[in-house]
Order: structure tokens, then C-alpha cells, then sequence
């Protein structure tokens, strides 16, 4: 047996501006072992046909609040909670809760406001100083407006919140004692707000998370909605911002492929679901499971019960059986079906509104800024390195 140390995940982002080179070798098995910022040890899933499975899969367990789990860090348990249940029956009742919440309609309604604050934020930055920094300047401020706007959260508290969250998120790049700090704030900042929302409610999310758990047989207590309302709040701020940002800066690295699409607009919704696809701004780190029964995959290895695991939404993403170049930026693919936003029961309940906020903001920068071009080598742009989610931190442009 071989004492090798598994490789390290997330994996390095080398080059910048492509998905790791790791990737490129991860096929040949359906799961390997990696090394997490923690020093555990835990299975990362691989290939399409098993991370769509598995996703779906009643024997692999979200409650990792477990003493055998690997954790993600030493520092930060994450989404961590031994008073919430994350598997079904009660997963799929709060789902069922924040679908009725989260309906297409809201979100539809949404889109004018989202367009005008894109515009309002594209104001900005013409007339501001250049080279401009994107991620201030419009990939961070456009998803926190639009997610505070859904939720009911004030705007005066945005960039407050905003310290929270990324706080909340570090996995290393904070101390501890910042860590739970941030912790501790979002918290009682959320049950502040969920206090006024049940005084005062309002046509938001939270008010009508509220509603459905005071009025409707009580379904979530006090501490679930609390919980949950964090989540959504996460969920549906900084997944989008990095990607907003990161996937801009890929693309801007192609300046062809911008060409393409300004020649014809249609082509942004295929090439925001290309950018999603290569999710170059993250790993599965937020995808840990817990093996409560044997699990066979489609190599004929087996997933033994007790195994901390991941589901490499990337490695899926790029499963040469699946996605024909799959190492190729391609913004006209069709039958773009990545796992970015996860699958069966875990699909993301935001997805419809980050595919919005993605379409508009990427359209109206290319609209409005048609010379638009990275101002710095795509080797030196930062990475947050240590957080969450590992998106470039600086993104100057220049026109």
C-alpha cells in the first residue's frame, strides 16, 4: 500500500486563467483521495455519471457534524450545525419552503431592477478613474444589491453585511478568532433582522420565510429559519459576485471571443453557462458528504461507509466522456448540462436568479465598454487563496 500523501485540495490554479492542471488527470478513476486545508483526508468524487448519482444518492449524508468527518478546516466548520437536519425528510421540506419562496416570478420581477442597477453601477465606473477595478466597481455591488433587495435587508447595512460573509467564508486566509467573530455577527445581525421582518413584513424573502414558519403549522422553528435565511443570504451574494468577476476576466483574456459576442448579443446566455461550466473561481469544498452505507461507482471501486467525500462539481464539468474539448473555452456549446449548480435534490434554488444577474451584468459591460480589456497580465492577478471561494480579488480593466 502506498504511504504517498494525497495530493492537495482545491487544487492550484495553474495556469491563471484556465481550470487546474490537477483536472486534467482526475478521469482515470471514478474517486481519489485528497488532502483538505485541514490535513484530513477525504474520497473527491470525479467523473460526471457519479456526481450526478451521488448527488441524489440517500446513502451519502450532508450532516457531517460528525467526529469521524473529515473537516474542510481547522479553523472554520462552514455550514456546520448539529441543530439542522440537511437531509431529507427534512431537506426536502425546507426546500419545498424556499422554492415557494424563491418562485420564478419573484425572481422575473427582479430583472428590471437588476438592469438598473447594472447600469447605475456601469455609470460609475465610466466616469471613474482608470484603470477601473471590477470587482468594486460592479461584480461585487450588483449581486449584494439584488440579494439584499430579495431578502429585505436594509441598504444601509449591505457593506456590513458584506464583512460578515466574508469572514464567515475564510477557510484559512482569516484567524480563528476573526472566523467566529464574523460568525457571531452575521448571526445576530440575522436575528435582528428576522425580528423586524416579523413586526414589519414586507414583500421579501425573509417575510415570507416568516410567514410559512409562524403561520403553516409552525415548520421551521426559530433557529432553522435562522439558519436557513443565512444560507440563502450566502448563497445567493458571493457565489454570483466571484463569478461575475472571475468569469469576466476569463473572458476578457479571449478578447476574440468578446468579438464574437458583440457581433451577436445571443451568444451571452451559451457563454455565461461556458464560464459556469469551467468554474474557474471555486472548488467542491462546500459539497462534503458523509458515506452511511457502502456505495459502488461506475469504475466498480466502492465508496466505503464512514468515508468522508467530495463531488467534484468541476471534475464533473469537465468529464472528457461528457463534454466534448472539455478543456475548451467554448461559448457556443449546446447541451451545456454542468454541474455548477449541483443536481437532484441539492440543485441550487437560486440558479434562475445567478443565470439572470450573470446575463445581464455580462451583456450590459460589453454593451457599454465595447474596448473593454484587462489592464494587468493574467498572471498577476491575485487570487483569494484561502476562502471559500477562490476568485481573482483584483480585476483592473481598462478601454
Amino acid at each position: 500500500m502506498s504511504t504517498q500523501t494525497p495530493p492537495r485540495y482545491p487544487f492550484a490554479w495553474t495556469p491563471p486563467m484556465q481550470v487546474p492542471e490537477a483536472l486534467r488527470h482526475v478521469h482515470s478513476s471514478a474517486a481519489m483521495e485528497v488532502t483538505l486545508p485541514s490535513g484530513d483526508v477525504a474520497t473527491l468524487v470525479t467523473r460526471y455519471k457519479d456526481v450526478r448519482a451521488l448527488f441524489a444518492d440517500r446513502r451519502l449524508s450532508r450532516n457531517i457534524a460528525r467526529p469521524d468527518c473529515a473537516r474542510i478546516s481547522k479553523d472554520n466548520d462552514l455550514f456546520m450545525d448539529p441543530e439542522i437536519d440537511p437531509d431529507p425528510p427534512k431537506h426536502t421540506q425546507v426546500r419545498s419552503l424556499v422554492t415557494k419562496a424563491f418562485t420564478a416570478r419573484r425572481i422575473e420581477a427582479l430583472r428590471p431592477y437588476v438592469q438598473e442597477v447594472a447600469d447605475e453601477l456601469l455609470d460609475t465606473m465610466a466616469s471613474a478613474p482608470r484603470p477601473v477595478e471590477l470587482n468594486e466597481a460592479l461584480a461585487f455591488p450588483l449581486p449584494i444589491k439584488v440579494i439584499c433587495k430579495l431578502l429585505g435587508v436594509p441598504a444601509e447595512d449591505r457593506d456590513q453585511f458584506r464583512e460578515y460573509v466574508d469572514g464567515f467564508l475564510s477557510v484559512t486566509k482569516l484567524p480563528p478568532e476573526e472566523v467566529g467573530q464574523c460568525r457571531q455577527n452575521l448571526w445576530k445581525y440575522l436575528g435582528d433582522l428576522i425580528d423586524v421582518k416579523r413586526k414589519q413584513p414586507a414583500d421579501d424573502l425573509v417575510s415570507e420565510l416568516i410567514r410559512v414558519t409562524d403561520e403553516e403549522d409552525n415548520r421551521l422553528n426559530d433557529h432553522e429559519l435562522h439558519f436557513w435565511c443565512q444560507g440563502l443570504l450566502i448563497a445567493g451574494y458571493v457565489t454570483t459576485a466571484s463569478q461575475i468577476g472571475t468569469g469576466t476576466a476569463v473572458l476578457l483574456h479571449h478578447p476574440e471571443l468578446v468579438r464574437q459576442i458583440q457581433a451577436d448579443w445571443t451568444l451571452v446566455p451559451s457563454t455565461v453557462e461556458e464560464l459556469l461550466r469551467t468554474q474557474i473561481m471555486g472548488s467542491s469544498v462546500g459539497t462534503m458528504r458523509y458515506a452511511i452505507e457502502d456505495i459502488p461507482l461506475s469504475d466498480g471501486s466502492v465508496i466505503k461507509k464512514g468515508t468522508s467525500v467530495l463531488l467534484s462539481e468541476e471534475g464533473a464539468n469537465m468529464d472528457p466522456e461528457v463534454f466534448e474539448r472539455p478543456f475548451e473555452l467554448d461559448i457556443r456549446r449546446q447541451e451545456n448540462h454542468h454541474m455548477t449548480f449541483g443536481a437532484g435534490i441539492h440543485y441550487c434554488v437560486g440558479a434562475a436568479l445567478a443565470r439572470m444577474e450573470l446575463q445581464v451584468a455580462t451583456e450590459s459591460l460589453l454593451r457599454r465598454f465595447p474596448a473593454i480589456r484587462l489592464a494587468t497580465p493574467a498572471e498577476e492577478l491575485p487570487r483569494a487563496l484561502g476562502g471559500f471561494m477562490e476568485g481573482f480579488t483584483e480585476i483592473p480593466v481598462e478601454w
